[in-house]
């Protein structure tokens, strides 16, 4: 058990200027996608902060009418960071990627980086975290980019309320990375009409075009894996114990970063089985949205409607059936059904089509503040997507040669270029 809970928490936190394509000198390692998304950046390439930072957690009551099931009685309020400086300084909303908390491991890095600049950072969850479902999603139904975008908003005046008697702030900015790069530029374009920021720089790191086609090639490397998507189960048994074998034959003593690098070295993994454990950790990801939804909602999709869950009840079925979901499932049986309720004649091809930043091309195009980050070979990029973002942002696009997808956000000429952008 220590194995997979090991293996799962460190996929799941893997799983997010000068505006010149990066060159042949770019010294980030790892040149597989898959591997460089699964491992990231080696721990001596990551810089070191100063330890001592001014920072603490804010709780945030973004819905005070809202009463939570008592299965989440340990959710308290929305869960933010917040790091500040002793002087004026610009303020950074950091927005996490797809599940993640506001202490995910590539947040905190980017906190850190941000703050030894000189910069104020509030760091938020993705609204695909049960924590934002439960205390800050006013539909509880995640996955719309509008929607979301509203309520990340939303908890980010109420963050801001909360703080500004405390700090000094010469300027409002933003960045988000992977799911919450592209929330980013629908939160800059809602900012344009309601002006309580008026965000001066925005940066977009390693977002989708279509978070639909994205998904999409997500829940395709599953199909690439032995037995197709139906074997998972086995498949990750395998994986784990190839693991667990190498582990025991090592000199290693602790499980850690430089254990993981040192696999992807020794080739113990090929690539199909690389990409098949990025799509289950997306499915593990998924299973935990859809359940928190669910409950929040009573729509008896995985619980039964009306049962109410305490703390004592054992949730282990649940996770089983809410784990093997796919997004498509998620998509046309629970989500759609809830959008076109609320907008009649809504189209599954407009409800899909509306979560890409094509939806806001015209206001992308035509925004000088918003920058964004992308590499070359980021396996979530369909056909044409990459010249795409080229056509639409020009010199306000920044293309690293690999990385994978968010694999060297944490290297640190990415951390330095992305501070930069901000100055």
């Amino acid at each position: 058990m220590m194995f997979l809970r090991l293996a799962i928490v460190f996929l799941l936190l893997l799983l997010p200027f000068d505006l010149l394509a990066a060159g042949d000198r770019y010294g980030y390692p790892i040149e597989g996608a898959y591997e460089a998304t699964i491992l990231g950046t080696p721990p001596q390439m990551i810089p070191v902060y100063p330890e001592k930072i001014r920072m603490r957690s804010l709780v945030l009551d973004v819905l005070p009418e809202r009463v939570k099931p008592p299965i989440f009685f340990y959710d308290t309020g929305l869960r933010c960071t917040f790091a500040w400086q002793k002087k004026k300084a610009p303020l950074v909303f950091l927005i996490a990627g797809t599940g993640a908390s506001d202490r995910a491991d590539k947040l905190i890095t980017m906190l850190k980086a941000f703050y030894h600049a000189g910069f104020h950072v509030i760091t938020l969850p993705s609204p695909t975290n049960a924590n934002f479902i439960v205390s800050a999603s006013r539909s509880c139904i995640p996955g719309d980019l509008t929607d979301d975008s509203a309520d990340l908003y939303h908890a980010m005046e109420v963050a801001w309320e909360k703080v500004r008697g405390e700090i000094e702030v010469s300027s409002f900015n933003l960045c988000g990375y992977s799911l919450g790069g592209d929330q980013a530029a629908f939160v800059a374009k809602l900012d344009e009409d309601r002006q309580v920021f008026n965000f001066r720089k925005v940066l977009m790191i390693d977002p989708s075009v279509s978070i639909y086609t994205s998904i999409t090639r997500i829940e395709d490397l599953l199909k690439k894996v032995p037995g197709g998507p139906h074997q998972e189960g086995i498949f990750f048994n395998r994986m784990l114990s190839r693991f667990s074998e190498y582990y025991r034959s090592s000199n290693f003593v602790t499980l850690n970063d430089e254990f993981l690098y040192t696999m992807y070295r020794e080739r113990l993994f090929s690539s199909e089985e690389t990409g098949g454990l990025i799509s289950l950790t997306f499915r593990i990801n998924l299973g935990g949205m859809i359940f928190a939804s669910d409950v929040m909602t009573n729509s008896g999709y995985i619980v039964p409607k009306n049962k109410v869950l305490m703390q004592s009840d054992s949730l282990y079925d649940y996770f089983m059936v809410s784990s093997h979901l796919s997004f498509f499932e998620y998509f046309n049986e629970y989500f759609y059904p809830y959008f076109q309720s609320k907008r009649p004649g809504l189209t599954i091809q407009q409800l899909a089509a509306a979560q890409s930043l094509k939806s806001i091309e015209g206001y992308l195009a035509n925004t000088p503040k918003i920058g964004v980050v992308a590499n070359e070979n980021d396996f979530l990029m369909g056909p044409g997507d990459l010249e795409y973002l080229r056509n639409l942002f020009g010199p306000r696009l920044k293309v690293y040669p690999k990385g994978g997808h968010l694999g060297n956000l944490e290297y640190r000429d990415n951390l330095e270029e992305m501070v930069a952008f901000f100055r």
